[in-house]
């Protein structure tokens, strides 16, 4: 006959008195246990026919083996020990009061209400709540892997940096369609965001602007679903040197306006006054915005001690004094302003040389050679001697901006296209330009 357990009363209350409806909320309970304690044995227990039958019905002499004990502990919320209690520890004490004829009932622990919740459910739903599959060591190496690539970058380029800030963005994006307490998925979404933001960049680059945009979108929407303001900013810089870049310089300008009236005292505002506002404004010819814009963002270094020397030009720090007039000797070629160019590049000379920065020292070069050529009294064998000088730096690693000045060069020094140093320049740059990654830069200009 039967004997009356717990477990038995239990599955009576949940109707999970047939094989099939017990061994379906079992395999569901090993399922979940396999994943709360990291033990995938426990996902692939089963319960036979016989099993139940003998659960149910209270014909053990031992209990069943550790593994299922620990999926019925799960799924009913009891101790084995009190789920199969009657059926090991002997008769029951009614059972024992029918033989000696008392009649007596006897005194058992009291069922669980059906209204209560199980003590063990809350437990366990509260470690699935601050469950993550993201912890500090994976955190700290995406973040440490994103420092890594923005100071190889102006030594390594692009082309070689993209498939690892590409793996970064993609397994932070992994790691978030999973669960996560809310402090890890906040730096989770801040690695995002970065590093969209550093493939942002590098698609400015490579002259791809659609992709850029698209990459700068996403940096600025996760950074501000956390409230990083600092990323954002910069996401905002980013996109604002592209739009520079692809030659729609108004937008360029609203853009790093709009981010600069959110918060015009913060560090990421030198950037985008120095690189998005100024010399935007200087490609529209706003001579008086030129020199607001350039000499808020000397201001605001001022007052964020920022370091003298060249930053890096991908770097999320604030920029650094020499970047910043290196910007403003870009704004100033474009206004044809050519005595504050040379002095200001003459001023930063020392700092570009003796930095790490091949692109920024072509850069300068370009943009001295361009001034040289603008002079009342142009200077055509200088000129076209720093503008090879430039291409020798970029070498092998061309980006946008360095293809874009190189030929703006060339195209300025039309008029002495019959001069010797014109003709080595012309066939210099035609040479550098065949390179598979400047001829795609020419073809997404054109």
């Amino acid at each position: 006959m039967p004997r009356t357990t717990l477990l038995r009363q239990l599955l009576q209350q949940r109707h999970l008195t047939t094989h099939e409806a017990f061994a379906a909320q079992y395999e569901r309970a090993a399922a979940r246990l396999a994943e709360l304690d990291r033990d995938p044995r426990l996902a692939s227990l089963q319960v036979s026919p016989r099993q139940f039958d003998r659960w149910y019905g209270g014909e053990l002499l031992t209990l069943p083996r550790p593994d299922a004990c620990r999926v019925l502990e799960h799924m009913l919320g009891r101790p084995v020990s009190e789920l199969f209690s009657t059926a090991y520890d002997g008769d029951s004490a009614h059972d024992r009061d029918e033989e000696s004829g008392t009649g007596q009932q006897a005194t058992s622990a009291p069922l669980p209400r059906e209204d209560d919740e199980n003590p063990l459910d809350i437990v366990t739903r509260t470690r699935q709540l601050t469950a993550t599959n993201a912890d500090d060591a994976t955190l700290a190496f995406l973040d440490s892997s994103l420092e890594g690539i923005a100071s190889r970058y102006e030594q390594d380029g692009p082309y070689v940096l993209r498939p690892q800030a590409r793996q970064v963005r993609q397994l932070a994006h992994t790691l978030l369609d999973g669960r996560q307490p809310p402090r890890t998925r906040r730096e989770l979404f801040r690695l995002a965001a970065r590093a969209s933001g550093l493939l942002g960049y590098m698609a400015v680059n490579t002259g791809d602007f659609a992709l850029s945009e698209a990459y700068c979108t996403e940096a600025r929407e996760l950074s501000r679903e956390i409230g990083d303001l600092d990323t954002d900013l910069w996401a905002c810089g980013t996109l604002s040197f592209s739009l520079y870049y692809a030659g729609r310089y108004d937008e360029a300008d609203a853009c790093a306006a709009a981010a600069v009236e959110r918060a015009p005292r913060h560090a990421q505002c030198i950037r985008l006054l120095a690189n998005g506002r100024a010399r935007a404004l200087g490609k529209t010819g706003d001579r008086r915005a030129v020199e607001q814009a350039i000499g808020q963002a000397l201001r605001l270094s001022g007052l964020h001690e920022v370091p003298v020397g060249l930053t890096s030009c991908i770097s999320f720090e604030p920029y650094g004094r020499a970047r910043t007039l290196a910007n403003a000797v870009t704004s100033h070629v474009a206004l044809r302003n050519t005595a504050q160019v040379l002095r200001d590049a003459e001023h930063i000379d020392d700092l570009v040389e003796h930095s790490s920065s091949s692109w920024s020292r072509s850069l300068v070069r370009l943009d001295v050679a361009t001034a040289l050529l603008q002079q009342r009294t142009p200077d055509v064998d200088h000129a076209m001697a720093l503008g090879r000088e430039a291409l020798r730096l970029c070498g092998d690693t061309p980006i946008s901006s360095v293809y874009q000045r190189s030929r703006d060069l060339h195209e300025q020094a039309e008029p002495w296209r019959d001069h010797p140093a014109v003709r080595d320049y012309g066939d210099e740059f035609r040479t550098w330009s065949s390179q598979p990654a400047a001829l795609a830069m020419a073809s997404s200009a054109s």
